[in-house]
């Protein structure tokens, strides 16, 4: 019998995932618990039938380059 994920906290569910790697339920559950908490922002599609979206791949670019940025700010305020 499977425990009820909605039941869990995120913890909880998470650790549960860990060691249930296969429990699909379980995974989809926690990946939208990551999505709806507010910390992630959702991005667009970056394919429709198979045909790549050269603006949302470009957004994502965008996207991918500030956090590059922002992260490689805060090591080196963090070095000392």
């Amino acid at each position: 019998m499977k425990p009820d994920f909605n039941k869990m906290s995120k913890q909880e569910l998470k650790a549960y995932v860990l060691t249930h790697r296969d429990d699909m339920e379980a995974i989809r559950q926690l990946f939208s618990r990551r999505q709806s908490d507010g910390k992630n922002k959702p991005y667009p599609p970056l394919v429709k039938d198979g045909i790549p979206i050269e603006e949302n791949i470009n957004i994502m670019k965008k996207a991918i380059q500030e956090r590059i940025e922002r992260n490689s700010k805060l090591n080196d305020t963090n070095q000392f």
